[in-house]
């Protein structure tokens, strides 16, 4: 696949449970909840006190919706909706982002709102992507960071193949406590020798 698109297409891929789609009007709508989320917010490093998670609004703003909708003309980025096969309801969203041609790398992010979580959809999704990524395109390795007080987050990557490769100290304040972000990598060689 030629680097300069490798992210062009915008696949929907599907299995075990969930559907992983370009953004739909409606999938965009059931963002503003999701993203107002408590525990979206908080987990994703989003807000720093717990003050301010009570003061997120369920609706998205103008630029937030004029955002969502030019993702799929994104070449240099893979952002889909996470669908909950089972009712067809967007339920978060899965990212391949931070793309280094050279380097065949990338980074994963996903959030999941509160109708997508311990189904086990985030790691149906992470590794559905993941294949993805290393079946379809050049890349070599995936990266992400998953904050310290997210071992439900760590549990679902590891699933995935990705293996534990550091620390960012003292990452984020929350509520003024120092928490430690997690580093993570799925390389291509030890996904296909592995279980994820």
């Amino acid at each position: 696949m030629e680097r300069d698109t490798i992210f062009s297409h915008k696949p929907t891929l599907r299995g075990d449970g969930v559907v992983l789609r370009p953004f739909t009007p409606a999938d965009i709508e059931a963002m503003g909840p999701i993203l107002a989320d408590p525990d979206v917010l908080r987990l994703t490093g989003s807000v720093h006190s717990t003050r301010e998670l009570r003061a997120a609004a369920p609706v998205l703003d103008a630029a937030t919706l004029d955002w969502y909708r030019t993702r799929a003309e994104q070449a240099d980025r893979l952002d889909l909706a996470v669908v909950d096969e089972a009712t067809g309801g967007c339920v978060g969203e899965i990212v391949l982002n931070d793309w280094e041609p050279a380097n065949q790398s990338c980074g994963l992010r996903i959030l999941l709102g509160p109708a997508g979580r311990d189904r086990g959809l985030g790691t149906a999704a992470v590794r559905l992507l993941v294949e993805y990524a290393f079946t379809q395109t050049d890349l070599f390795r995936i990266g992400l960071e998953v904050y310290s007080f997210n071992p439900r987050a760590v549990r679902v990557y590891e699933k995935a193949g990705f293996l534990v490769e550091g620390r960012r100290l003292a990452a984020l304040v929350f509520d003024g406590v120092r928490v430690d972000a997690i580093t993570m990598c799925a390389l291509l060689p030890e996904w296909m020798d592995g279980p994820g």
